[in-house]
Order: structure tokens, then C-alpha cells, then sequence
């Protein structure tokens, strides 16, 4: 906003700046020499409110200008009636929020803002405050990022040795409970080393973070073969590549599997690819392909019981789910779990089929395809969004035990987690 919108500098040092208005609101106030309460200091603040658009003006040190309009400046006011600081929650009542807020003079105390409006409510505002939630476009989109979880997708050839962690460390260590989180949501898998001998493993890294999220399989589940499976994953045969629960609209984040026993002739490998880098691929070299895998919508089901729990789960869906920016954000991927049911334009059937398979060949493919054996003690732990999984057939007649146990964490909980360590981390 330009600096005409300000009125000139006064050079003597303001222990109280205070502006009257009427309710044409043509004045403005100069808010000098205060301190934020980072490492950076910001002085010498004029401050005002344009008529045309109410809103408060603010000129810092650096001769950055933040505009904030003042409807939100009262929306978000940090008094104990308007905001309660336990729960950190806003507790104004909108039904009787008006939206035309007018001031009636702002002063400056200490590090903060006050802001005394025309209904009597007097509001303040900490500098640092204000400074962290800019309108400018360029801060909003900093914030924006500063809160979206990088990652780097890989193939076989860069992806050849999986990062690991101590079972123990991360139980233990908070630093270390941070870094695999970290190094999980950026790479999608990590393995974990030393897990004690016994079922029940995965409950407890899964309670470390958060809480298991249950689902109709319930909190921890074991992967066997057995008579009358009910689930193909409990056969001794060929796991072909693919997402866990894909019919569920909002499906678990993170799979835990742990190694319980492992089948100990050839067989039994688990099998991962980064289904992040196949949509990439796709959308690099084969454009059309990639459009079809993200606006064409199929269904996911899954009919059956298990413990006696019946289900039967139907989510519409395509392979490839972006956000409104374009990032990747799903796979949605099972060979089971497809239903028949297409509800699709007919003409676009053959098309689609010749796009899944693309992906599924790139996806089997030795380039992108890793392969390895658990021991016991392992827990594989991958994003469940984004890595397909599987595993090559094993024994024959159910001759031969492999068992491990899974349980899921959902993204939400472990990013909080994340930012609660660091904040904890940074803190200490």
C-alpha cells in the first residue's frame, strides 16, 4: 500500500500514540519504537487505517507493509471473552459478529497493538503476532509450506538401502521418534530394526506416536495363512502390488507391519514401489495416460467379515488423487478391491484399462520394483497414501508358517506428533 496512506513520521519517541476518529475514519495513528519478541527487532512502526478498505496498515523496519482487514482483526481478538488460551480456541459468537468494524483509536503498550473499537471492546494484538500471519501473498504461501510435508520420491536403482531405526531408540527417544516420522513422510518407507520377540509390537510403535486407527480388520491384524481365507493377503499365494483399503474414503496413512515369523524357504519377499514416482513418470512421459488415472473415478469395495464383523465398504475414487495444486496426494490401488461395478461413460472403458495397466506394468517394473526379505523383529513401516505393496507366494498347502502382524496410524495424528516433538525438541 502506498505511503501516502500514512501520515508523516513524527521523529520524537512515542511512549503512547492515539488517534480519535469519527466514524469517517480519515485519520491514522503512528505507532514508533517497539521491540518484537523474536531476535528480530522492528522499529519505528507507523500505523493507520485506509478508509477505503478498513483495514489496519502497518509499516515495519524494513519498509514491508502488511495490510489487515478489520473484520479478522476482530474476529481473531486474544481476549479471555473472545479467545479462551487452555484450549487455544476462538469462542466469539458468530451469530451476533458484526461484520462493519469501525475503530475508535488504537495505542501501543509494550509489544502490543491495542485496538479499541466503537463498540467498546478493546482488543490487543502482540507485534510478533501480527508479523507471522502477513496477508502477503508470498508470506501466506511460505506458511503454506512451512505446514505441507516434503517428500522425495525414488526408484530401485536410488532406493537401494532402506533407512533404518532402532526399535528400542525410537520407544526411548523422542529425537529419534521425530527423525523416523520425518524420514517416513519424506520417503514413504523406513524399516525398523531389534523389535522384542512377540505379537503386539506394532501396538505399541503405533500408541509411541499416537493411537492405532481402527479399522474393520480391527486395531492389530494378523497376516497368516489359513483355511477359508477371507482375505487374499491370507493365502500362501502371489500379493500382487497394492494399497491397503482404497474403499475407505478417508483410508489409514501409515501400515506397520512386523515380522513375527518368516517362512524359511524361498518365498515370502515383500515387494514395494513408490506409486508417487509411477504417477510422476506417467505425467512426464505420458500425459494423457496420467489424465486418465486422475479424472477417472472407479469403485473400491471390500464384502465380507472378519471376527465376525460383517462389512461391506464402497468408495468412488481414481488410481491417482491430486490436490488443487496439482501435488500427488493418493494411490488407490487393489486388484481384489475393484469392484465390477463401472460407473463410467462406456466409450471410455477401453481407455481406462489400457491406462491401469500402464501404471501396473510401470509399477512391476525392475526399474521402480524393490524386493526384500523381513527377519523377524523387523516392522516395515510405509505410507499407506502412496507405496504399493505385495509379496511373492510362499509354501504350498499351508505348509510353511510366515506371520506378520499390522496395524495402521493415520497422517493427521502423526503430523501432529511431529510438530509437538519438534516444539517440545526446541524447547529442551
Amino acid at each position: 500500500m502506498a505511503a501516502k496512506y500514512f501520515i508523516r513520521n513524527i521523529t520524537a519517541c512515542l511512549s503512547r500514540a492515539t488517534i480519535s476518529s469519527h466514524n469517517t475514519m480519515k485519520q491514522f495513528s503512528l505507532i514508533t519504537n517497539f521491540l518484537l519478541t523474536n531476535r528480530r527487532v522492528f522499529t519505528a512502526c507507523p500505523a493507520g487505517i485506509e478508509e477505503k478498505c478498513n483495514r489496519l496498515i502497518v509499516q515495519w523496519k524494513e519498509n514491508l507493509i502488511d495490510e489487515y482487514p478489520l473484520v479478522w482483526l476482530r474476529d481473531n481478538c486474544q481476549c479471555s471473552a473472545c479467545f479462551d488460551q487452555s484450549s487455544q480456541s476462538r469462542t466469539i459468537n458468530f451469530s451476533h459478529f458484526q461484520l462493519n468494524q469501525t475503530m475508535r483509536h488504537l495505542t501501543i503498550h509494550n509489544n502490543n497493538l491495542e485496538v479499541h473499537w466503537e463498540d467498546g471492546h478493546k482488543s490487543a494484538y502482540d507485534f510478533k503476532w501480527l508479523r507471522q500471519r502477513s496477508f502477503h501473498h508470498t508470506e501466506q504461501q511460505n506458511w503454506l509450506k512451512s505446514n505441507k510435508a516434503p517428500y522425495n520420491t525414488w526408484d530401485a536403482d536410488c532406493f537401494k538401502k532402506i533407512p533404518v531405526f532402532d526399535f528400542k531408540a525410537v520407544m526411548q527417544e523422542d529425537n529419534i521418534l521425530l527423525d523416523w516420522l520425518e524420514t517416513l513422510g519424506v520417503w514413504g518407507v523406513c524399516l525398523i530394526k531389534n523389535a522384542p520377540h512377540g505379537l503386539g509390537q506394532v501396538g505399541s510403535l503405533a500408541r509411541r506416536v499416537a493411537f492405532v486407527r481402527k479399522t474393520h480388520y480391527g486395531e492389530e491384524f494378523s497376516v497368516q495363512a489359513k483355511a477359508d481365507a477371507t482375505n487374499v493377503a491370507y493365502t500362501q499365494g502371489h500379493l500382487q502390488l497394492h494399497t491397503d483399503l482404497p474403499y475407505y474414503e478417508y483410508k489409514p496413512g501409515i501400515n506397520l507391519l512386523h515380522c513375527h515369523i518368516q517362512y524359511s524357504g524361498n518365498g515370502g519377499d515383500s515387494l514395494l514401489t513408490d506409486g508417487f514416482k509411477i504417477a510422476e513418470k506417467l505425467r512426464e512421459k505420458d500425459p494423457e495416460t496420467y489424465k486418465c488415472l486422475v479424472e477417472t473415478k472407479v469403485t473400491w469395495s471390500d464384502i465380507g467379515q472378519e471376527n465376525g464383523n460383517h462389512f461391506h465398504k464402497i468408495h468412488h475414487a481414481p488410481v491417482i488423487c491430486e490436490s488443487d495444486d496439482g501435488t500427488i496426494r493418493r494411490i488407490n490401488y487393489s486388484q481384489p478391491q475393484r469392484d465390477s461395478h463401472m460407473a463410467v461413460p462406456i466409450d471410455q472403458v477401453e481407455i481406462w484399462y489400457r491406462a491401469l495397466k500402464k501404471f501396473y506394468d510401470l509399477a512391476t517394473d525392475a526399474s521402480y520394483l524393490i524386493e526384500f526379505k523381513l527377519k523377524p523383529g523387523e516392522i516395515v513401516t510405509f505410507d499407506n497414501l502412496r507405496i504399493l505393496h505385495g509379496r511373492t507366494a510362499f509354501g504350498d498347502n499351508l505348509k510353511g508358517e510366515r506371520h506378520v502382524q499390522g496395524a495402521y496410524l493415520d497422517w493427521d495424528e502423526v503430523r501432529s506428533r511431529i510438530r509437538v516433538l519438534k516444539t517440545k525438541l526446541l524447547v529442551n
